[in-house]
C-alpha cells in the first residue's frame, strides 16, 4: 500500500531561496574567474562547485528532501548523504573547469553539461536512498526519471553556458532565479518518481543507524549558508580587486 504524502511548503520555499542564493554566487565567481586575466585558480573553481554543486544543488536537494512528509518517522543515512555532497561539487567543478578553460564550444558545453547533468541526477538518487524508513520500499516511475534526468542535462548545461556569458548583477540575479527553477524543477520532479511502499519484509530497525531530519538539516543548513556567504564575500572582494586594478591601469 502506497503512502500517503505532503510536502511542507515553508521547507520548500526555502528550499527555492537557498538555490537562488547558491546560483548567484556560483556565478559571480565564475564570471569573475572568467574575466580575471590570471585565468582560473583551483581556489577558485572549487570556490564556485562548492557554491553551486553544494549549495545551489546539494542543500536546495536536501531542503527539499525534508519537505517530504509522510505519516511515519524518517531518518537519513550519513555515508549515502554526505556522498551525494561529495558527488555535487567534484562534478559541478569539473563542469565549470571545462567551462572556464579556454574558448567554450558547443561541443564542450554540450559534453560538459551532459557530464555535470548526469553527475547531478546521479547526485539526487544517491540521496534519496539515503532517506529511510521502517517497513517500507522505495519505488520509482521510469517515466518521471527519465524527465529528471533530461531536466538536470538541460540545466546543466544552460547554467555553465550562463556562468561564463553573463556581465551584470541585475542579469546574475535574474538568471540565478532560471537557474533555481531548474534545479528545482529537477529535483521535486525526481521526488514525484519516487513511492513509498509498506513493506512488511522490509527491515524494521534500519532507522536506528540513521540521524534524524532536524538534526542534519540544522547542521547542513547552516555549514551552506556559512560557506556560501564567505564565497560571496570572496568573490565580491575579487570583483572590487578587478577594478582598482582597471582604474590604475587607465591612463591619466
Amino acid at each position: 500500500m502506497e503512502m500517503e504524502v505532503s510536502y511542507n511548503w515553508f521547507l520548500v520555499s526555502l528550499s527555492f531561496l537557498v538555490a537562488v542564493f547558491g546560483s548567484f554566487t556560483g556565478l559571480q565567481i565564475t564570471n569573475g574567474m572568467k574575466s580575471s586575466s590570471s585565468g582560473p585558480s583551483p581556489l577558485w573553481i572549487a570556490a564556485a562547485a562548492v557554491s553551486l554543486g553544494g549549495g545551489a544543488i546539494w542543500t536546495m536537494h536536501f531542503i527539499g528532501m525534508l519537505a517530504y512528509q509522510v505519516p511515519m518517522d524518517i531518518g537519513y543515512l550519513p555515508g549515502p548523504t554526505f556522498a551525494s555532497l561529495a558527488l555535487a561539487v567534484v562534478a559541478v567543478g569539473i563542469g565549470i573547469f571545462i567551462a572556464v578553460s579556454g574558448k567554450l564550444s558547443i561541443v564542450r558545453l554540450l559534453g560538459a553539461g551532459l557530464f555535470t547533468g548526469l553527475a547531478v541526477a546521479g547526485m539526487h538518487y544517491l540521496g534519496m536512498e539515503a532517506m529511510v524508513m521502517p517497513g517500507s520500499t522505495m519505488v520509482y516511475d521510469k517515466t518521471l526519471v527519465a524527465v529528471s534526468l533530461v531536466i538536470a542535462i538541460v540545466a546543466a548545461t544552460v547554467a555553465l553556458w550562463l556562468a561564463v556569458n553573463l556581465k551584470g548583477t541585475a542579469i546574475m540575479l535574474g538568471s540565478a532565479i532560471v537557474m533555481a527553477i531548474a534545479v528545482c524543477g529537477m529535483h521535486y520532479t525526481g521526488m514525484a518518481a519516487m513511492s513509498m511502499i509498506h513493506n512488511h519484509d522490509a527491515d524494521q530497525t534500519i532507522i536506528e543507524n540513521s540521524m534524524s531530519p532536524m538534526t542534519m538539516g540544522l547542521f547542513i543548513f547552516c555549514a551552506s549558508m556559512l560557506l556560501l556567504v564567505i564565497c560571496l564575500i570572496m568573490s565580491l572582494n575579487q570583483l572590487s580587486s578587478k577594478i582598482e586594478d582597471d582604474m590604475q591601469d587607465e591612463p591619466a
